[in-house]
């Protein structure tokens, strides 16, 4: 009898501390699943902010920034879930995001025209300005997908992009076919000039009324006019260079062996 009841305990403690060690695997397991959850919300909130930060770069319209504000606050909101004692940052961080969104919603829309659009000068920011575009453009598209923009926002806002990519393409391409053309390194900018050209040709193609498009054809076709004569110049003296060492060598002294 007694040697039953000592089974009966050793079985009782064993189930016991099994139950114990399934309850504290199921708690890290939450604790890590909480933890994961927090460092998603809050690498969406640094990138989300990083773009909203970089706005004034481009021409961007009150409905982009409404798009990225919204982001914010979808993940604040998620975060204050995951935060546990960092749930009061948070949450002052969501309602300071909430009258920035209030105050947005309620003031006129807004949507700056692109055709004043400038490159910046300095490579280091152009850089910057083609990745922030290429991270507005998937944040929108996500946001799209979750059902959080409307169609009509996101085709207006996609195509704006896409046109500012554009513009940053031909800019660039154009900028460095001039670049080589005043290092004399003519191949080079012809081939960039060239590729440039070709560019906006197919895009002309679908959209044959825009005038950007249209002072850029012009342009790069003045350029390449511009490269060919420059290189035409400077072949006959490259030319006349090699008849000269020619001549030198036919008249030098013969030497003997």
């Amino acid at each position: 009898m007694i040697f039953t009841l000592v089974l009966i305990l050793i079985g009782a403690l064993l189930l016991l501390v099994i139950g114990i060690n399934v309850i504290q695997q199921q708690k890290e397991r939450a604790e890590a699943e909480r933890r994961t959850e927090l460092a998603r919300q809050r690498a969406i909130i640094d990138e989300t902010e990083e773009v909203l930060s970089h706005t004034g770069m481009f021409p961007c319209s009150s409905q982009i920034v409404l798009v990225l504000y919204k982001r914010v606050e979808d993940a604040l909101g998620l975060a204050v879930k995951n935060a546990a004692n960092q749930a009061a940052d948070y949450q002052r961080r969501a309602v300071d995001i909430r009258a920035q969104i209030e105050a947005l919603q309620s003031s006129p829309k807004t949507s700056p025209a692109i055709e004043g659009f400038r490159l910046p000068d300095d490579d280091k920011q152009i850089l910057t300005l083609v990745q922030v575009l290429k991270k507005l453009k998937a944040i929108l598209r996500a946001e799209h997908n979750k059902g959080k923009v409307d169609p009509t926002v996101f085709s207006e806002e996609e195509g704006r992009i896409d046109s500012l990519q554009l513009r940053i393409n031909v800019d660039s391409m154009l900028s460095r076919g001039r670049a080589a053309c005043f290092m004399k390194q003519y191949g080079s900018a012809k081939q960039m000039v060239t590729k440039a050209l070709s560019t906006l040709h197919a895009i002309k193609a679908q959209t044959p009324n825009d005038p950007f498009i249209a002072r850029k054809v012009d342009e790069a076709k003045a350029m390449l006019d511009e490269i060919t004569g420059a290189q035409k110049q400077a072949s006959p003296v490259v030319k006349q260079e090699k008849d000269e060492e020619d001549i030198d060598v036919l008249f030098q002294p013969k030497k003997k062996w």
